[in-house]
């Protein structure tokens, strides 16, 4: 029998359940690891690519290279997702406030990494190989690579503190931009680099021409699917198909930018321009309900990103032109970002803490380190692969680190409080009515238009002698009988009033009182307390006023 069993389980394909397993161990262990680094007051980041490290190639190796490379499109698609959600920034009146300035410092930060990591990858590395062109080859290509900003793990900070103000603004436009930049600076260096060399396989005009097909395809691509999604989303109202259909659109546009070899990031970054600015109030809700899926795309995301870091190949050449890669970018990034704040005329929070918020670097500086060996086969290209990979690992830990200490010191930390964040952290007690306009169940319905004319409400607690509550009476209700002022002195309150449909105490989440509200189609909420005596009283039409002014106070 145990021999079957066994027999049964070998035929069975392990590897799904291996799979699973290892999804359930990255996410869960990924959440815990989270909990714990932020409990640090370091960034969950971090903590989920530690853990990705522990279990992956650096680590106990549990989850193996072949595992990641099948999961790969797994990470597309939450790239794809991040990527969208940075396009949701980009705000056509926040580019047109602020679009000169950002490039300014887009342009500063990018080529002074650039040359910086240049002059000195070609200088040490003409002392290491004692081959200058090879050195200088290997200069340009790694300068280029080195414009590249990560907007993942950056992002992932900003969303987890929730930071909103200049520094914030700045950083989400840099890194929707860096992008574009990098690859024009892979085209030259590219172009420059197979020349010196001789090793590249590719004709000089094709490598110059081909990032620009990227950047423009990729482009068009967006704004053509934000055209298609931006139409369904104007018929549809419900979550349910506003959800499938965005994140059908952002799986069709990043599958068919990798087919054509367009820029992914570039192309759903677009799409989520489009539809942030053609539909700004419905584009709301879109990303409202988006930020409420992605939570746990995201932890899996970077727990493989950590899992698939090898760090444990370098040699001594290697390590030294790694540490020179590293020296150079980050100076070069901060110092470009101080010049072009200065030269812009930002304000003084970006100038003093932009420049520590540009080290992160993953996604597409592994993808032009992968190109580069491609088209540079034997040592420049492996040594490009080796270096970035090792300093990837290095930035992606320092990165996040860094953006929450600037937020914090910006004075950006916890100020973009959402509607959501307001609901969830306020009681029924704060926002409800203390003092009520009450009807007694043997009031007459002279006594009752008197009440009504001193108070605006539209919904009134009926009320016993002992204060508790019985049911309610609403102006609608007795239209018709304000024609019979005649029978005021015969009808009672307790002949208008209707049942009681939900009640909330005053230590009832705000959330939950709108789920109510919503659940049962009312209008209004009496507030009671354990005895069933009035308490409060909450009518919907106040609730977003209430909410707006007490969101623009927190925020203050």
């Amino acid at each position: 029998m145990f021999e079957q069993i066994g027999y049964i389980l070998d035929k069975v394909s392990i590897l799904k359940l291996n799979i699973l397993f290892l999804l359930g161990l990255a996410l869960f262990g990924g959440t815990i690891g989270g909990r714990i680094f932020q409990k640090l007051r370091i960034p969950q980041v971090v903590g989920y690519m530690v853990i990705g490290i522990l279990i992956g190639e650096s680590g106990f190796k549990i989850v193996g290279h072949d595992i990641v490379a099948m999961l790969q499109p797994f990470s597309y698609f939450a790239l794809g997702l991040i990527g969208f959600m940075i396009g949701g920034e980009l705000k056509i009146d926040t580019l047109v406030k602020y679009g000169k300035q950002f490039i300014c410092i887009l342009l500063f930060e990018g080529f002074f990494a650039f040359l910086l990591v240049t002059v000195f990858v070609g200088i040490v590395g003409t002392i290491l190989f004692k081959d200058w062109k090879m050195a200088w080859s290997l200069g340009l290509l790694l300068g280029a690579i080195s414009s590249a900003t990560a907007p993942a793990a950056t992002t992932e900070v900003l969303r987890e503190y929730k930071t909103k103000g200049p520094l914030t603004r700045t950083v989400l436009g840099i890194v929707a931009m860096d992008d574009g930049l990098a690859l024009l600076l892979f085209a030259i260096a590219f172009s420059i680099a197979g020349s010196l060399s001789g090793d590249t396989h590719e004709s000089a005009w094709r490598a110059f021409v081909h990032p620009l097909y990227e950047i423009g395809i990729s482009i068009i691509l967006g704004i053509v699917s934000g055209v298609i999604l931006n139409h369904f989303l104007k018929k549809y109202s419900e979550k349910e198909r506003i959800l499938v259909f965005t994140i059908g659109m952002v799986l069709l546009v990043s599958g068919f930018a990798l087919a054509i070899n367009a820029d992914m990031l570039l192309a759903v970054m677009s799409l989520g321009a489009i539809i942030t600015n053609s539909i700004p109030y419905k584009s709301k809700e879109t990303f409202k309900l988006l930020a409420g899926f992605t939570p746990p795309i995201y932890v899996l995301f970077f727990v493989l990103v950590g899992a698939k870091l090898n760090i444990g190949f370098m040699s001594l050449p290697i390590l030294i032109l790694a540490v020179v890669y590293l020296i150079a970018r980050s100076v070069g990034k901060m110092s470009g970002a101080i010049f072009g704040a200065k030269i812009s005329r930002a304000p003084e929070t970006v100038r003093k803490y932009l420049p520590i918020c540009l080290f992160s670097q993953a996604g597409v500086a592994i993808g032009l380190s992968i190109l580069a060996s491609n088209n540079f086969p034997g040592e420049i290209g492996n040594t490009i692969v080796i270096i970035i990979t090792a300093t990837v690992f290095v930035l992606e830990l320092i990165g996040p680190p860094f953006v929450k200490i600037a937020v914090t010191k910006a004075g950006e930390v916890g100020l973009n409080i959402t509607e959501e964040d307001f609901l969830q952290n306020t009681k029924i007690v704060e926002v409800m009515d203390r003092n009520p306009p009450m009807v007694k169940d043997n009031a007459s319905l002279d006594e009752i238009l008197q009440i009504f004319s001193r108070s605006a409400n539209l919904y009134y607690p009926v009320v016993g002698n002992d204060n508790k509550l019985s049911g309610i009476i609403s102006v609608d209700n007795i239209k018709n009988i304000l024609t019979e002022r005649e029978l005021g002195g015969l009808v009672l309150a307790a002949d208008l009033k209707e049942p009681i449909v939900a009640t909330v105490s005053g230590v009832t989440n705000l959330s939950e009182a709108m789920k109510i509200l919503d659940k049962f189609h009312l209008d209004y909420l009496p507030v009671v307390s354990d005895e069933k005596e009035i308490a409060g009283f909450i009518e919907r039409r106040d609730l977003g006023r209430i909410i707006s002014t007490k969101i623009m106070e927190l925020q203050k």
